[in-house]
């Protein structure tokens, strides 16, 4: 177990200097060609109630995606995350023009305060179709190595115990952001899909 940590480690270390290295016209470039594949996605375009997360800096850029959401008259949940523990909530997202006017967490992410009262998308039986994530790393068999704090796998764990099941998950990646293999423990979660530039791998 150690081992996996310190591989881990190693490789968020590595992912994060690769990340500083890249350029903003770049990740805008990549994040344009990844919204473009999200918008065309059979699973997206099939799918009413979408959690997406709100980009930090060094992450795909989702706003052209959330503006679709509500363009198509589907429904957007956003991460809110308890900063002391790895519970995280998914919930509804008003409108695009929202998210500005959302009081700002440590780590400079918009997101709606604990006392704003909202629909948590596992609230109700409609659950979640759809999961857009974020991460540091991937391989193309589907392992994503997060930021160390398991709020996803968390999260993705209570939608298993969902009548409705587990929504499908696509994850968000620069191509530098594409490892050789991601190291893994016991309650890491795959995702289903891994959607990066140049060629898309599903298993």
């Amino acid at each position: 177990m150690a081992s996996v940590q310190a591989a881990k480690r190693a490789l968020r270390a590595e992912l994060k200097r690769r990340l500083r290295a890249l350029g903003e016209g770049e990740k805008r470039r990549q994040s344009g060609r990844l919204a473009r594949q999200v918008m065309q996605h059979a699973r997206y375009q099939a799918s009413q109630r979408i959690a997406v997360f709100l980009s930090l800096p060094d992450e795909v850029q989702t706003a052209e995606i959330i503006k679709d959401i509500f363009q198509q008259g589907k429904e957007c949940f956003i991460p809110r995350y308890q900063p002391h523990s790895n519970h995280m909530d998914m919930v509804k997202l008003a409108s695009y023009q929202e998210i500005a006017s959302l009081p700002v967490t440590s780590w400079n992410i918009h997101q709606p305060a604990e006392e704003d009262v909202r629909e948590e998308a596992l609230s109700g039986a409609e659950g979640l179709d759809l999961i857009l994530m974020p991460g540091l790393g991937f391989d193309r068999t589907g392992n994503r190595l997060g930021r160390g704090k398991g709020y996803y796998d968390a999260y993705l764990s209570r939608c298993l115990q969902h009548p409705k099941g587990k929504p499908y998950t696509i994850a968000l990646a620069f191509k530098e952001q594409m490892c050789e293999s991601v190291p893994v423990s016991e309650n890491d979660v795959k995702v289903d899909e891994v959607l990066f530039e140049e060629n898309k791998t599903q298993h």
